[in-house]
């Protein structure tokens, strides 16, 4: 969304920290950023760990995919030596200021070694510091089950758009996932894909009132003035504002004469 290209591994350290840093910035809620790769060896990532943690969110995502990584769900994913990734959690943990920030391992190894060596790596990330684990791209509630019945930490699942199938990890509804053993459950895409649908149905609207003689509405394909005025705090913003203005002192007698 940032740039509008696919996810693969265009973004890099520089310009994730500074969208999390604003993120961060205007958001109540406690958030998960995606680090992707670590940005390097096992140094980087500390260096990234402590920058994000400095940026004022709640936890970071670290992969084991090669660099230039790519989403999940695309082919042609390959991942570096478990070991490897080891250091890199290693490296998170160290690096982590607060217990309470949350490091979460990511593997990819699903779609190149196999469930084994998906629960094989988990176990491994957990051992070295990771607080949530996260395998991608998984293809079944078996497989799912199996994973979190087996690693020693919590497993987190990706959902993808939450509302609709996909080719890759079946759509299972969040009370299913619990009964498998999931812990956490991410829709990544879900808010994105709601977004453009939403933008491709109100130019269609709007080419519409184009062609038509008379005004045509739609309130129900976009939120009014006042809504996004609240949504973004601008009654905030005025009662700072009006806190701040001076105010004209009183006149004297003298002046009032």
């Amino acid at each position: 969304t940032l740039l509008g290209y696919s996810d693969v591994g265009l973004m890099g350290f520089e310009l994730n920290l500074a969208a999390v840093t604003r993120l961060a910035a205007c958001c109540t809620l406690p958030l998960l950023a995606d680090a992707d790769t670590g940005y390097g060896n096992a140094v980087n990532v500390f260096h990234t760990t402590r920058s994000f943690e400095q940026a004022g969110v709640a936890g970071l995502m670290i992969e084991d995919q090669t660099w230039p990584k790519r989403c999940g769900h695309m082919q042609g994913k390959e991942v570096i030596p478990a070991e490897e990734m080891v250091e890199k959690l290693h490296a998170a943990c160290d690096a982590r200021r607060h217990s309470e920030f949350v490091v979460k391992a990511r593997t990819d190894a699903f779609a190149t070694h196999g469930l084994s060596e998906v629960i094989r790596r988990l176990t491994l990330y957990a051992e070295a510091g990771a607080d949530l684990l996260f395998a991608d791209a998984l293809v079944s509630e078996p497989d799912i089950e199996v994973v979190a019945r087996t690693v020693p930490k919590p497993l987190c699942v990706n959902m993808g758009f939450g509302i609709r199938t996909r080719a890759t990890t079946p759509l299972i509804s969040p009370a299913r996932l619990k009964t498998l053993g999931v812990a956490v459950v991410i829709y990544p895409r879900l808010l994105t894909a709601c977004a453009i649908r939403g933008m491709q149905h109100g130019i269609t609207a709007l080419r519409e009132a184009m062609q038509s003689p008379t005004v045509v509405e739609r309130p129900e394909l976009a939120v009014s003035f006042e809504e996004l005025n609240a949504l973004v705090g601008f009654a905030e913003l005025e009662a700072r504002e009006h806190r701040y203005t001076p105010r004209l002192a009183a006149k004297s007698p003298m002046q009032a004469v």
